[in-house]
């Protein structure tokens, strides 16, 4: 079911208008309901025979919670009655290694049924067993590491005492199944999201319209930016071999990071947009990302949401670990005070972004995408001190906008090196795109092999169409960073300027169809 199908929206109508109605009759107070069953019928629709795994996750982390809740009301009741500090101490103790137990055969249980589905096979095929008895004939369910970090994120901070346990497990279970999260994310937290999805929603004119119109910018960003340049990239980067110019594959890669860009935060806000025409304002995932001027400040502003779960949850308790700390002071004592003071981290870094590639998938150049990504910004961190001597020895004013603009040019091409580890799956071939990059560029050839691999009338069309939603969205992004409100200034227009505004991104949206090779599926779908 996808965002621009007839189907999709007559789905989203009829949802939008229940929920309302609903919200202004005896029933408001079960107004959630509607969103639950509304969201289980979109996943029963979507891919039915991934519902039972969504219930699983969402039976078993609500069931933990339940029991931690208990546990927690045992241990107050005997801590209330104890007499001594010892006797105390040890109860508090005996409680939470008992929920520690809860807490990790949740953990275990969950992500042993992802880490099965979504890379079991892929295991298999390293031994060249892909193909036998002992591969899984199991699909992929839909956004099912969205909805897994999701409840596994709630269920550890339960166990923190960041969240009280919900009492009851429909609520969570539209907390888990909320539609919208499913086909792009982002991962959100109950504190947040959950109360929002079980609030009372009252209809709000000019919230719908900004909705729409988040809904319409996505739509450009996916299907005006993303979706046309599939073929161009597929022509630059799907045959590598050594006659291939390295300008076709830098062109490749740039024109990737665009279609990543305009997939993944076009895909974001169409279904930011389709929770906020409901009242549900879901974590934010992106901002302005490409403006960065440091690779660790890029994944801050890029999948916002992952990148907090995985501080929260693996960075933070890593880094904090006993054995961590001693190794810090070993750092400083032999190393100096800037390794004892970054050592752990670095560590940390890298583990996550590990994690990070093991999240996108199983396969080798996920993990070698992690790990360049996770390197970097260690020896970055390693270097900081260096690196500031250097600037102030050449009195550079690290405010200056000149400044700040190479950290951004150099950030974007720090990211592209990345983007061949992401985009070329096969070693062989990144090492041949990487060898071409550097000793065979041939710039003037870049014309030449664009025109033979690909149709000169469609070449100029999908270019066309993708430079046009390009200086768009750029604009968006420039008003953005300089904390322009663009939807409220949009919307404060003469209605002229706004209908001719959305005619005129509508018929742009339209028309890419015709340029378009993709079909218009999410590329993090599948995740």
């Amino acid at each position: 079911m996808q965002p621009y199908s007839l189907v999709f929206v007559l789905f989203v109508a009829a949802l939008w208008c229940v929920h309302y109605v609903v919200g202004k009759s005896r029933l408001r107070e079960h107004q959630w309901a509607v969103l639950l069953v509304g969201s289980l019928a979109f996943y029963a629709w979507a891919d039915v025979r991934g519902l039972g795994f969504l219930l699983v996750t969402s039976v078993s982390t609500w069931l933990a919670t339940r029991a931690m809740g208990a546990l927690d009301a045992r241990c107050a009741e005997l801590y209330a009655t104890a007499s001594s500090r010892a006797e105390k101490k040890d109860i508090r103790q005996r409680f939470k290694k008992r929920k520690w137990c809860v807490t990790l055969l949740c953990l275990l249980f969950n992500f042993g049924i992802l880490g099965y589905l979504k890379y079991w096979n892929v295991l298999l095929g390293y031994v060249g067993l892909s193909d036998g008895f002992l591969a899984s004939q199991l699909l992929l369910p839909l956004g099912i590491s969205f909805y897994t970090f999701t409840a596994l994120g709630y269920l550890i901070d339960v166990y923190n005492v960041k969240a009280a346990p919900e009492k009851s497990y429909a609520r969570f279970l539209l907390f888990v199944s909320w539609f919208p999260q499913l086909l792009q994310g982002p991962i959100n937290q109950w504190q947040q999201t959950g109360e929002r999805l079980c609030a009372h929603h009252a209809f709000d004119s000019l919230r719908s319209r900004r909705a729409l119109l988040l809904i319409l910018y996505g739509a450009l960003k996916k299907y005006a930016l993303a979706d046309v340049l599939v073929g161009v990239i597929s022509s630059c980067l799907d045959h590598i071999d050594y006659s291939t110019p390295g300008a076709v594959i830098v062109l490749g890669i740039v024109l990737y990071s665009l279609q990543q860009y305009g997939d993944f935060s076009g895909g974001i806000d169409i279904v930011e947009g389709v929770s906020e025409l409901f009242g549900v304002e879901m974590a934010t995932n992106f901002r302005q990302p490409y403006f960065s001027t440091s690779l660790a400040e890029f994944w801050r502003r890029w999948h916002m949401s992952l990148g907090e779960w995985m501080r929260a949850y693996v960075f933070y308790p890593l880094a904090m670990l006993p054995s961590m700390m001693r190794l810090n002071k070993w750092g400083a004592a032999h190393l100096g005070k800037t390794v004892g003071r970054t050592l752990s981290a670095c560590i940390s870094n890298v583990v996550v972004f590990l994690l990070v590639g093991l999240w996108h998938g199983a396969e080798a150049h996920y993990l070698l995408w992690g790990l360049y990504n996770g390197v970097v910004i260690a020896v970055s961190d390693l270097m900081r001190p260096l690196f500031e001597r250097a600037r102030a020895a050449l009195r550079i004013n690290a405010d200056s906008a000149s400044w700040r603009l190479w950290g951004i040019v150099r950030t974007f091409a720090i990211v592209n090196v990345g983007r061949y580890f992401d985009r070329l799956t096969d070693v062989s071939a990144m090492r041949m795109a990487f060898h071409n990059t550097l000793l065979n560029f041939q710039p003037s050839g870049v014309g030449t092999w664009l025109t033979v691999l690909h149709p000169t009338v469609y070449l100029k069309f999908a270019l066309g169409f993708a430079g046009a939603a390009c200086v768009i969205v750029l604009v968006v992004d420039i008003l953005l960073e300089c904390g322009i409100d663009v939807r409220g200034v949009v919307l404060s227009l003469p209605i002229r300027w706004r209908c001719l505004l959305y005619v005129g991104l509508g018929s742009l949206v339209a028309f890419s169809f015709a340029a378009a090779v993709s079909g218009g599926g999410f590329l993090y779908a599948n995740f």
